[in-house]
């Protein structure tokens, strides 16, 4: 078994279960490219409380990969310029084990209104059971209004990998080295 058939084999351990699975394709010269392909796609059942009264999350077309998230406010909240605040969506959700949600900035909010979201993307762990809440921020040089049951962000649910850290003295040396920010160029 060559090294790239072994890492596959690997790999195809830590997600197999989580419906997923990794594909390779040989280029030349022991050169492969790694695909990770879903065994189920668009099959994952996420639980939900909807508290707000707003519709249930969805995907607004066929190629999304985020469901859009509304404001549940009693009232409009103004956010002054580089003010922010903590926005209840009034959803509890319940993800498979081996997913993650990330609460993702809407890029239409973000250009046109200068709206986006701090600690982004925020992660929702499959063992979180509490209020999902966006924390949005005005980057704008204007007030900006958000009204119960607006659009404010986006959620993508995607698998993770728990990695295991190995303590060492060393690391392998590579090209790069410690090149940092800007080292491979702007």
């Amino acid at each position: 078994m060559n090294l790239c058939n072994r890492y596959i084999s690997d790999i195809n351990t830590v997600y197999s279960r989580h419906s997923f699975w990794i594909k390779q394709k040989h280029l030349e010269s022991n050169r492969y490219v790694l695909y990770i392909c879903s065994k189920k796609m668009n099959q994952v059942t996420i639980k939900i409380i909807n508290r707000s009264g707003n519709p249930l999350p969805r995907y607004e077309t066929t190629g999304s990969a985020g469901m859009d998230l509304c404001a549940f406010l009693e009232q409009s909240i103004v956010l002054k310029p580089l003010e922010r605040c903590l926005v209840p969506t009034g959803l509890y959700i319940q993800l498979p084990e081996g997913t993650e949600a990330q609460i993702r900035p809407r890029s239409g909010l973000a250009l046109k209104r200068g709206l986006t979201l701090l600690n982004s993307p925020g992660t929702i762990d499959c063992d979180y059971r509490g209020e999902i809440g966006c924390m949005l921020v005005n980057l704008s040089n204007e007030e900006q209004t958000i009204a119960p049951g607006e659009r404010i962000a986006q959620m993508v649910v995607a698998p993770y990998v728990q990695a295991h850290l190995e303590p060492v003295e060393v690391l392998t040396l590579t090209t790069r080295g410690t090149g940092g920010f800007g080292s491979t160029g702007v």
